[in-house]
């Protein structure tokens, strides 16, 4: 297996979960915000929501698209033990903590935002993510490892093949294709705790993997048909938008959401693929960011929507207190605090580097 750093893989993590902060603030100021949980401004900004509905309908499958390609990855190195182990830290421990101790501080503030009587309720909330990764992986578990085994086996050549060409990847599209016309959701859109969103996850997650997998056919394809992609989900949202009012049929969308997918892919990899310091720090900060947001930007609401200016600005100061909230929390309280870090999907060692630097300047 080769032993090269995906750089433009952690960039779409990060980039996905900052659009994922925007696109939650945002459903604050739809009229339909209270229907879903959300903290509603008496204000709407609907026509963000236009803006939006371009990002609804793949920013969900490209985060368990990576995340099947990051499983790959910290397969490499580990039996299906150690592997187990590390998810269970990673994915389980932060999920049953969040289900117990963070989503209910969003409902709290939920709470006082309408003068509701104050009451602890545990739920999953925005954390359904966490728990269908860590499902994906105990059922995908065996799958994987006998790939792993198999190497370069026949499966691989086949699937390397299939990857080379541009209709490769588009056949893809036919299984999401087949999941919308089997569950039939409400809204394609709709993915925390529905079975869509379950299934749809899963095969994203499972198909993230195989494209790793399969070697760099994959990514040479997307790199050298991107434009042909994107052409094709610029068509097919335009249908959406203005035939369908944005809510398209299932089978449509699957095969947009898709073509939105292999698009980034194939931008990422040709402009994204190196190294950077910002990277380095937004691919930690990314996940534990990812778990406190809600709650943050609950906050933000609570405080600034009461007040007497534009709405616009409103939109951007929650924005604005989001991202600069998000980042205090996490750089000097859960990157710092040793017990917290695991908590949050961090590795537990911020104190010995402390030590080690420390100990450097104390013999210089």
């Amino acid at each position: 297996m080769t032993a090269e750093r995906r750089y433009d893989i952690d960039w779409l993590r990060v980039i996905a979960i900052g659009l994922l902060l925007i696109y939650h603030i945002a459903i604050i100021f739809q009229p339909w915000a209270m229907f879903i949980g959300f903290i509603k401004s008496d204000e709407f900004l609907e026509g963000l929501w236009k803006l939006m509905t371009m990002l609804n309908v793949w920013r969900i499958p490209l985060l368990f698209y990576v995340s099947g390609m990051g499983l790959y990855f910290a397969m490499r190195k580990r039996n299906w033990r150690q592997l187990l182990f590390e998810r269970t830290k990673r994915i389980l421990l932060p999920f049953l903590f969040g289900f117990i101790a963070i989503t209910t501080l969003h409902m709290f503030i939920f709470q006082l935002y309408y003068t509701m009587p104050l009451g602890y309720y545990p739920h999953q909330g925005h954390l359904w993510f966490l728990g269908n990764i860590f499902v994906y992986v105990l059922l995908l578990l065996p799958l994987f490892y006998y790939l792993k085994k198999d190497g370069n086996g026949k499966i691989k050549r086949v699937l390397s093949r299939l990857m080379s060409h541009p209709g490769g990847p588009l056949l893809v599209s036919l299984f999401f294709v087949l999941e919308v016309l089997l569950v039939k959701p409400q809204l394609f859109s709709l993915y925390a705790q529905t079975w869509h969103g379950f299934f749809n996850g899963f095969l994203a997650f499972l198909f993230g993997y195989l494209f790793v997998y399969s070697g760099k056919t994959f990514w040479r394809t997307v790199l050298k048909w991107r434009w042909l992609y994107i052409g094709l989900t610029t068509v097919l949202f335009g249908i959406r938008y203005f035939m369908y009012a944005t809510e398209g049929p299932g089978y449509l969308t699957a095969i947009e959401s898709n073509c939105w997918i292999f698009g980034v892919f194939g931008l990422g990899y040709k402009y994204l693929n190196k190294p950077s310091k910002t990277l380095r720090y937004l691919s930690q900060a990314a996940y534990p960011v990812y778990i406190i947001h809600m709650f943050v930007l609950y906050a933000g609401a609570l405080f600034i929507l009461p007040l007497e200016i534009p709405i616009l600005l409103k939109f951007i100061a929650i924005v604005a207190f989001t991202g600069v909230s998000c980042f205090i929390i996490y750089e000097f309280v859960l990157r710092r605090i040793g017990f917290l870090r695991p908590l949050f999907g961090l590795k537990w060692v911020y104190k010995k580097i402390e030590k080690v630097k420390t100990s450097t300047s104390n013999l210089n």
